[in-house]
């Protein structure tokens, strides 16, 4: 099972309706796909979190060159192998954004190799369905009070597809924050809600907001502060009740670790595409148990870091155990993305605000790699030759 070649695929679309939140807008999609490749014929695809010319570069010209060879079962062996190469000058980043996509790629080989999915390989899947909560009710270039409507309308709308669980969009400014977080509330009295500002609030402006959405019982507050101020967490949670969820922006057990022991923090959400893996996911979330944190994966891009995701939920167990269970909710984005809806073969099927959970070996989903071709921008190979092709 030695590693034969390793590609890249630089995928991106052109959205018909751009998008936004507190920091700005989107009018396109762009991932990197990593696929590797292994002598015996056996493929496996993961995908990275990130600016994708460059985690490209990353993957093409350093690490891929590293791994050419090595065993394609050996996913830990490979992470460090990874790991100590560029550990004197990043630890965090887009390198390892590239290494994420990596190794999901080779769990997913690997899950082929042995016949098992992913979640068999995590320890074995505790739940044949994972919920879902929708993320949504992103900004359209509106006028406020068009836009609140049109927001509320598109909770409504995920409510009556069977999601149980949702998640806003705040840090517009804090006048239209709280009447779309009472508005929502007031459409939907019975529906788990949650409130993600990308940290766009200052601590005062994070503490009033946080009130308001204790008052209408939202289940957390994601990304309420900048992550360069980890200090300011703790000062949040002392004043607010609602959950503090935060980590889409950190990597790797040793940023998680700082980031947990800083306090405040009490919903982890490390994104596979970007904080290091798969592999390392599983070594966050034991991090996270230790201190008695739940882990709920960021979810961006396409059916694979979906997928990677829905294993990992689906072996999850809740802290603190008990009875009836705590749902521990799959982020599923609703946003416009043809890169996730319409490239793939096989696809994580969500039904009635549900995610099956994939049974075939590997992570489960298929690229229809003809279809792909009209995405690609720029694609790499990395052969045992030693030679990058282009």
């Amino acid at each position: 099972m030695k590693i034969k070649s390793v590609k890249t695929y630089h995928l991106r679309c052109h959205l018909e309706n751009p998008f936004g939140f507190s920091q700005w807008f989107y009018d396109q999609r762009n991932v990197l796909l990593v696929e590797v490749n292994t002598e015996n014929g056996l493929t496996g695809w993961g995908e990275c979190y990130g600016p994708a010319e460059i985690i490209q570069t990353a993957v093409e010209k350093f690490y891929a060159p590293k791994i050419l060879g090595m065993d394609a079962t050996g996913t830990e062996a490979i992470w460090h192998h990874m790991w100590r190469s560029s550990l004197d000058f990043s630890r965090s980043g887009v390198m390892m954004a590239a290494m994420s996509g990596i190794d999901m790629a080779l769990w997913d080989v690997k899950g082929k190799f042995l016949k098992q999915s992913v979640s068999q390989l995590m320890g074995g899947a505790v739940k044949s369905l994972v919920p879902c909560y929708a993320t949504g009710m992103y900004y359209q270039d509106l006028p406020e009070e068009q836009l609140l409507k049109a927001l509320i309308e598109e909770g409504v709308g995920y409510a009556n597809q069977g999601f149980k669980a949702m998640k806003i969009k705040v840090g517009k400014n804090i006048e239209f924050d709280k009447k779309l977080i009472t508005g929502l509330r007031k459409a939907l009295p019975h529906t788990v809600l949650a409130a993600d500002s990308n940290h766009a609030y200052d601590l005062p402006e994070a503490i009033h907001i946080a009130k308001v959405l204790d008052e209408n019982n939202y289940a957390w507050f994601e990304e309420p502060l900048s992550p360069e101020h980890p200090n300011l967490f703790a000062k949040l949670h002392s004043k607010a009740n609602i959950a503090i969820a935060t980590g889409e922006c950190e990597q790797t057990r040793y940023g998680f670790q700082r980031l947990i022991d800083a306090g405040g923090v009490q919903l982890v959400q490390a994104d596979l595409a970007y904080c290091g893996g798969p592999s390392e996911a599983l070594k966050i979330r034991a991090i996270a148990s230790a201190k008695g944190l739940n882990m709920i994966p960021h979810v961006w891009g396409t059916q694979l870091n979906l997928a990677a995701a829905t294993h990992f939920l689906a072996t999850a167990y809740p802290e603190p155990g008990r009875s009836e269970t705590q749902t521990l909710y799959l982020e599923y984005d609703r946003t416009e993305n043809p890169l996730r809806d319409n490239i793939y073969k096989t696809e994580v099927k969500v039904e009635n605000g549900q995610a099956v959970v994939p049974t075939s070996p590997g992570l489960g989903v298929e690229i229809n790699q003809t279809k792909m071709k009209d995405y690609v921008v720029s694609q790499t190979e990395t052969t045992m030759a030693g030679e990058p092709k282009h």
